[in-house]
């Protein structure tokens, strides 16, 4: 029987549910997606879950570090006391222990990966754009057989350890395989995405910015915090919510604005839309490094925070003059099934070995 493979994933946002989903699919080799997975709809799952308890403190959630001062130095994550967090490791040596799995995809999770390789089973770790080379992040590198980029590799890090590079593989963005969109029409919308892994915006800052560019409809895709009457909005401003597709509406757009999450940069790169990028505030510069690596190959225009209302027309106005060709020379329409036939070739040699 071929052993099966197992994908961590995290639960922050809702990118690295869609990014397992994507990969899962690809793969020929049975995969179990595994994580706090009850805010997904896991009937687009395409094969086995496994739902794990959520480690999040009750008091002050999950940012990625507890900050207790006897924590080792090679986690960044280990509280103690948490009955949630030893539920979910226990739920993943049962699953292990009965599995079997060939190699674990962990995406991410530094204490998971050290987890799985404790437990005997090789890893591959999906490492996120940022200044990554503090040592829970390196000595997790360290015990991967393979680690996983999901950008292009001219969008990485200068200050990068050599030998952490030439255990990468630059996968490439890994979102929905797209048609570039439609000729750009002059008159085009703007398109506003918001993640679920971020603040979201708010009414007032998007009423503000419709205001100020009256000319052209604002769409915003994703969460908005304020609540407003639709009679109170500006006409040119429609707020839509989550969409599970944002493809049909980035295919429409003369200009998007968004943060730097994964997710959305390959949304845009498919699309070959126009960018102006507001990286959000990520732990390890993930999304602000990315911005700049944007800005640098003429693929984006980017400001380090909202703008205020009045600096709106002249940030639209340098956003349409970018090069969409720019943006799209990122895309890589095979990204993702290449990723999976890896994914399949280290998990045959490691079964051979």
């Amino acid at each position: 029987m071929t052993r099966p493979v197992g994908y961590y994933v995290h639960h922050q946002g809702a990118g690295h549910w869609q990014r397992a989903c994507l990969i899962a699919r690809e793969m020929k080799r049975p995969c179990t997606l595994i994580g706090t997975l009850a805010a997904f709809d896991r009937g687009g799952a395409p094969g086995a879950t496994l739902d794990l308890p959520d480690d999040r403190l009750p008091e002050g959630g999950f940012d990625g570090r507890d900050g207790a001062e006897t924590r080792p130095e090679a986690f960044h994550y280990a509280p103690l006391g948490l009955p949630g967090l030893r539920d979910r490791m226990a739920a993943i040596a049962a699953w292990i222990a009965e599995a079997d799995p060939v190699l674990l995809v962990v995406d991410v999770s530094v204490e998971v990966a050290l987890f799985a390789r404790l437990l005997s089973v090789p890893v591959l770790i999906v490492r996120l754009a940022g200044t990554r080379d503090d040592r829970p992040h390196l000595e997790a590198f360290r015990s991967a057989e393979r680690l996983i980029a999901p950008f292009p590799s001219v969008l990485d890090g200068a200050d990068l350890p050599v030998w952490v590079r030439d255990k990468t593989h630059y996968a490439g963005f890994l979102g929905a395989t797209a048609r570039p969109g439609p000729a750009l029409e002059p008159d085009g919308p703007i398109v506003v995405v918001f993640g679920r892994g971020g603040a979201g915006g708010t009414v007032a800052a998007l009423a503000d910015a419709a205001h100020a560019v009256p000319e052209r409809a604002w769409h915003v895709l994703g969460p908005v915090a304020g609540a407003a009457l639709p009679s109170t909005l500006p006409p040119n401003l429609h707020l839509h919510g989550w969409v599970a597709d944002i493809g049909p509406h980035l295919a429409r757009a003369a200009l998007v604005v968004g943060g730097a999450g994964d997710g959305v940069v390959a949304a845009v790169a498919a699309a070959g839309r126009r960018f102006v990028c507001l990286p959000e505030p990520r732990a390890f510069g993930e999304q602000t490094e990315k911005a700049a690596a944007l800005e640098r190959l003429g693929a984006a225009v980017v400001r380090s925070s909202w703008p205020e209302a009045d600096e709106w027309p002249a940030l639209v106005k340098a956003g349409l003059a970018l090069d969409p060709a720019a943006i799209s020379a990122l895309h890589d329409p095979d990204a993702v099934p290449r990723l999976a036939a890896a994914i399949e070739g280290i998990a045959a040699g490691l079964e051979a070995s």
